[in-house]
């Protein structure tokens, strides 16, 4: 059941309670017993908002209770206990020790106000608020309170449990990966490197794509080992970001694309997370020209705005409007990199020919 459905039900239940009680006993005439009536039914309802302003109904109950004792209703504070009840388990301490005092106070005050001796004022004072039961009532709602407590710290150690769990099985899986991927690598990188060595040996011309495959086995054991490290310890490797994108451009050149780079805007403010992915984007919508597109030319053209960083590659090759564009692998990372970040990704041909990638990162600027 729901916690406002739960209130609401005692609120109401106290409220038919106190009175059913105050009409039960001996009670005014006239208009007395009506305010009576409205306060005994005032009091209880009152609990309903318990959960969301414990002090406030602690201090209406508390009225309402001296107001029908002052108007001749001898019924006990029973919306009073549970508002204290409620109090204490949200951890109002000293409010509820102020109105406690306050009550055990007036109620007393109030029977003298009406022309009882002082022995009998006392006596209805301690049956309307029974010292027994307020000790009661804010016993057991700080209990709960302690045990509710106890009950989230739990559930936290369970989540960071488990958190260091998927770390670890991550940091295991980029393990595996670096040191199969690096090995293969490695075999690429020594073969060109020997490749590259005999030809310039023989006095023969080295091939470009020869070269571009060195250098490129070389870039991809870097990111490798900076991946893993990253995976270890975030602030031990420096992320790539904006001031790296001419890279890719210049390793796209390398290998024959013609390749241009168009940087507008301040760089120095892009937080870490977007220009890291910005990055990513523009490295793997590189690497799909270079495979998929049979581009001869492609450019990229990052803006950077004081509340949004825009990047777009666009290429010359195969893609026409209206064909079917698939999502692979590639085009699904970028838009789980983009979604992450608040962002939008753009992706589909050219009116032109071609294909456009488009992503918008917001730039969150807040410390």
């Amino acid at each position: 059941m729901p916690a406002p459905v739960r209130d609401s039900g005692v609120g109401i239940g106290v409220a038919v309670a106190l009175v059913l009680a105050g009409l039960s006993g001996e009670r005014p005439a006239g208009d007395l017993d009506v305010l009576g009536l409205v306060l005994l039914a005032a009091g209880g309802l009152t609990l309903a908002a318990g959960r969301r302003a414990p002090v406030a109904v602690l201090a209406v109950t508390g009225l309402c209770a001296v107001g029908y004792q002052a108007v001749g209703f001898d019924v006990p504070a029973v919306a009073f206990l549970f508002a204290v009840f409620a109090a204490m388990r949200a951890g109002h301490h000293a409010a509820t020790a102020i109105a406690s005092v306050a009550m055990l106070a007036a109620l007393p005050l109030v029977a003298l106000s009406s022309g009882r001796d002082v022995g009998t004022a006392f006596t209805q004072g301690r049956d309307a608020l029974e010292l027994a039961w307020l000790i009661a009532a804010a016993a057991g709602g700080e209990a709960l309170r302690q045990a509710e407590r106890r009950a989230d710290e739990a559930e936290r150690t369970r989540e960071e449990v488990a958190k260091r769990r998927a770390d670890e099985e991550r940091l295991h899986i980029a393990r595996e990966l670096h040191d199969s991927l690096t090995h293969q690598i490695s075999i690429i990188k020594v073969q060109s490197e020997v490749a590259v060595h005999v030809a310039r040996r023989r006095g023969d011309q080295v091939p470009e794509a020869l070269l571009a495959i060195q250098e490129a086995s070389r870039e991809a054991t870097r990111e490798l080992r900076a991946t893993l490290t990253a995976l270890r310890d975030d602030d031990l490797a420096p992320p790539r970001g904006l001031d790296h994108v001419h890279e890719l451009v210049s390793g796209a050149r390398s290998i024959g694309l013609d390749a241009t780079l168009t940087m507008d805007g301040p760089r120095a403010d892009v937080p870490t997370a977007v220009g890291r992915a910005a990055y990513r984007i523009i490295q793997e919508s590189l690497t799909n020209v270079v495979r998929h597109a049979g581009a001869t030319t492609a450019s990229v053209t990052v803006d950077c705005r004081p509340d949004l960083l825009s990047v777009q590659v666009d290429d010359d090759g195969r893609a026409t409007p209206g064909t079917v564009q698939l999502m692979g692998v590639g085009l699904l990372g970028m838009q789980e990199r983009v979604r992450a970040l608040g962002g939008r990704l753009s992706a589909g041909a050219r009116s032109e020919g071609g294909f456009t990638v488009r992503a918008e990162l917001p730039v969150d600027r807040t410390p």
